[in-house]
């Protein structure tokens, strides 16, 4: 085995909690390219005579291809958002090999190594379990009339190896950038360069979200200024602005949610003086970190809730007219609910792989705080209140973003920019987006804060798992 093999098999060894987000992460890439892929090649593959065969929907390629497009990219960013932790997580030791004389060359051909074992390990497991999702979803399909009922997923193992290319293409990609902040800088800086999260946030990122924001901005007034029979037209607007107002949230994320914790944090300062001044002041002063964590949040609150309110907007508006199209139609609110449920789930693992791995990369930060006289019911304490404020601040701003969008909507089907809220399913989403959140910060901070600080902190940050 050559030394890189050995060096990358060596680091999953002895850091498998480091590398469980992105295995998880490719996992999911994997079987969802799978998983469309097989569509496909059930569609491409099938006799003359059953392919042509009509059907009551827009076709089984069409739907692979419009689920596919948005599952894919939602997994894609996954997994480069896993990989930039994962690469956090071993920042000591990366900078470590600088000092002894590997080159910036070596220690990207080790992450790249890295990325290869992971995608080869999830290889099988994603596969299988995107085929398996295939027939299930096919299946589906075929019970509602979308799909002709003689098509079958082929045997051909095409898709996976497809899936596998994908997947590694993607993770070399997002390397060269994940890389590129421990590669381009001296070893001894490299060495003691802050991986905290307090970075300021760049002006092209800024102005990049600026540009975004003013996109989404105008796919909302284009939904908005439909007329009352192109509902369809109005939601289609309506989704995408609501994306692309998610996009531009990830890039102006510290500035938006360090607005939003410094509104929530005066009270909480107030109703708990000792922990909630030291959460408040945290969250505040790390806003990168804290937009890292609110941020998958957001996007998991903001597509629910505009789909569910866009939804629950028009069938109200079809009862009152009786004029039905495909926003209510049954089998096209069932393929938004499969897209909506299939997003969900991304965003849901995003959410726990970021709250994981910024938790568990603040063991070091805790030891010390320990050292200077905080004891581990404190700490948890402070975590709590972290918890609830992340989880606030992420919800505020998906619903945010969910609250002007399904407005839009409404302005174009109603005449009136107050939607009709589903307020039960909403609520469920808020209580997912918190039993995700909450669980997820206090788990691993209790596995982060257990040891002795001396040893936490004259060790080296995210050991063994």
């Amino acid at each position: 085995m050559s030394p890189v093999l050995a060096l990358a098999a060596g680091q999953i060894r002895r850091r498998p909690a480091a590398f469980a987000g992105l295995a998880v992460a490719l996992f999911l890439a994997v079987a969802t390219v799978t998983l469309f892929g097989s569509l496909v090649a059930a569609q491409v593959t099938a006799p003359g005579a059953v392919a042509r065969r009509l059907v009551a929907g827009p076709g089984l390629l069409l739907i692979a291809g419009a689920f596919g497009e948005i599952a894919v990219l939602v997994a894609l960013f996954v997994v480069v958002n896993a990989l930039g932790f994962t690469l956090r997580q071993q920042h000591r030791d990366l900078a470590l090999l600088r000092t002894v004389a590997a080159t910036p060359r070596q220690v990207r051909r080790l992450v790249r190594a890295q990325v290869a074992a992971t995608v080869l390990l999830t290889a099988v497991p994603g596969g299988t379990a995107g085929t398996l999702a295939a027939r299930g979803f096919l299946a589906a399909l075929q019970r509602r009339g979308l799909a002709a009922p003689g098509l079958r997923i082929p045997g051909t193992p095409v898709p996976v190896l497809v899936a596998l290319a994908v997947a590694l293409l993607v993770g070399l990609a997002a390397t060269a950038l994940a890389a590129r902040r421990i590669t381009r800088l001296t070893p001894a800086v490299a060495l003691t360069a802050d991986t905290s999260g307090q970075r300021r946030t760049g002006v092209l990122r800024v102005l990049a979200g600026l540009a975004v924001l003013a996109g989404g901005a105008l796919l909302l007034r284009l939904a908005a200024t439909r007329g009352a029979g192109e509902l369809d037209k109005a939601g289609q607007a309506t989704m995408l602005g609501s994306l692309v107002l998610l996009v531009a949230l990830a890039l102006l994320g510290p500035l938006a949610a360090r607005a939003v914790a410094a509104v929530l944090g005066a009270p909480v300062r107030v109703l708990a003086p000792g922990a909630g001044w030291l959460a408040d002041a945290n969250l505040r002063g790390y806003a990168a970190r804290l937009a890292s964590a609110v941020v998958p949040v957001a996007l998991l609150v903001g597509l629910s809730g505009t789909m569910l309110i866009m939804t629950s907007t028009a069938e109200h508006v079809v009862r009152t007219t009786g004029a039905t199209t495909s926003v209510t139609k049954a089998t096209d609110v069932w393929l938004r609910e499969a897209e909506l449920g299939m997003l969900v789930c991304f965003a849901a693992v995003s959410t726990v792989n970021t709250l994981v791995a910024l938790t568990a990369d603040r063991r070091r930060e805790f030891a010390l705080l320990r050292l200077v006289g905080a004891t581990r019911r404190q700490l948890l304490r402070m975590l709590s209140v972290e918890a609830a404020l992340t989880t606030a601040v992420g919800v505020l701003l998906g619903a945010a973003v969910a609250a002007v969008a399904s407005g839009a909507f409404a302005r174009a089907v109603t005449g009136s920019v107050l939607p009709v809220v589903p307020g039960a399913a909403c609520g469920w989403v808020v209580a997912g987006a918190a039993a995700l959140t909450v669980p997820g910060i206090l788990g691993t901070g209790l596995r982060a804060i257990r040891g002795r600080a001396v040893e936490a902190v004259g060790g080296e940050r995210g050991e063994r798992g």
